[in-house]
């Protein structure tokens, strides 16, 4: 099936970029363009796109505004074209949160060579989003209540593992907002560019109970606090006597990613072992399922989202048919599933 991709960017190059970019993919159509919200509108109608790529800064209406009534009056699939900037992080991270479906970058300077280097992600991901669960992408209001942890636990030998890729932005948001203060440790391997690690942890530290960092290297883990990779580099558990810590590294990349959730998955296999537990949520492609089979046979308790809550299927899939899983649950029950296992 080919897919119906309509590119809406206020610069001319970026829209004649993007298109040559797209258009080279046998299985991709660019069906238009638009230089403003206002014209996206009227062709969204005319054209019916399947996909829709869309700028942050736009004229006349701002992407997220653009974004947000889209997303309340005719949901569909949307990749947010993204500054490397820090508000470009900030407002790729809310336009993560009203419903986009993924993101790639485009620097300040020298624009086309930086979106031609993204050109094999930028197919990849449109790809994706045409098939991607658009309802699922959007905010979760609804949470159950957080469990409560006995202040007694000691939550000093457990630690909690999660990976995520397509979609994952806001279902690890989800999920970490359901956890406690006392909450076991957490790490977090997220697929996310430089820059836009920070303005992620930034946003978790705001929104959850737990302290929320962007890991650093040596920086020991503790309970009640969560430790993202930063973007272009991979995330380690090492331990030290009866200590965790964290091993920053940027050696190269695994599953074409970096950071990887199998980088990270593998590590904690082999310094928490039966003490840690994990779950691999929403996301394109196969990263994660080998970490988490080394997890599973070091004797944790390995979890996957399922099919219907994911926004994308390809790694908790992949670890399912990998039989890495011992279960598989929907969004909404993963936390509580986690904290279950951590404080048995």
């Amino acid at each position: 099936m080919t897919v119906r991709v309509l590119v809406v960017d206020d610069s001319a190059l970026v829209r004649q970029l993007l298109t040559e970019i797209l258009s080279s993919d046998p299985e991709i159509e660019v069906v238009g363009t638009a230089a403003d919200p206002y014209i996206a509108r009227d062709k969204i109608k005319q054209l019916k796109p399947d996909v829709l790529t869309l700028d942050v800064e736009m004229p006349r209406m701002d992407g997220l505004k653009f974004l947000e009534n889209l997303m309340r009056l005719h949901p569909m699939p949307v990749v947010m074209v993204s500054s490397l900037t820090e508000k470009g992080a900030e407002v790729t991270m809310a336009a993560l949160a009203l419903g986009a479906i993924d993101f790639v970058t485009k620097p300040k300077i020298n624009v086309e060579k930086g979106l031609r280097e993204y050109g094999r992600e930028l197919v990849e991901k449109v790809k994706a989003a045409a098939r991607a669960r658009v309802a699922s992408a959007r905010r979760h209001e609804d949470r159950p209540a957080i469990p409560a942890i006995p202040a007694t636990f000691r939550t000093t030998d457990r630690i909690i593992a999660l990976g995520a890729s397509t979609g994952g932005t806001e279902a690890l948001r989800y999920v970490l907002t359901q956890f406690p203060p006392n909450a076991p440790a957490v790490v977090i391997a997220q697929h996310i560019p430089g820059g836009f690690s920070r303005a992620f942890a930034q946003r978790l530290d705001r929104e959850t109970a737990l302290t929320v960092y962007e890991a650093s290297d040596g920086q020991p883990i503790t309970p009640g606090h969560a430790y993202v990779a930063p973007g272009g580099y991979h995330l380690r558990v090492a331990r030290s006597g009866a200590r965790w810590y964290c091993r920053i590294g940027d050696d190269e990349p695994v599953n074409r990613h970096r950071p990887s959730v199998d980088v990270l998955f593998r590590s904690v296999a082999e310094a928490a072992g039966r003490n840690a537990v994990a779950a691999i949520l929403t996301g394109m492609g196969d990263d994660g399922a080998r970490g988490m089979l080394a997890l599973r046979e070091a004797g944790a308790y390995t979890l996957a989202q399922d099919e219907a809550s994911s926004v994308v299927w390809g790694m908790p899939g992949s670890a399912v048919r990998l039989g890495a899983v011992m279960d598989i649950v929907p969004l909404d029950q993963i936390a509580g599933r986690l904290l279950e296992q951590a404080t048995a």
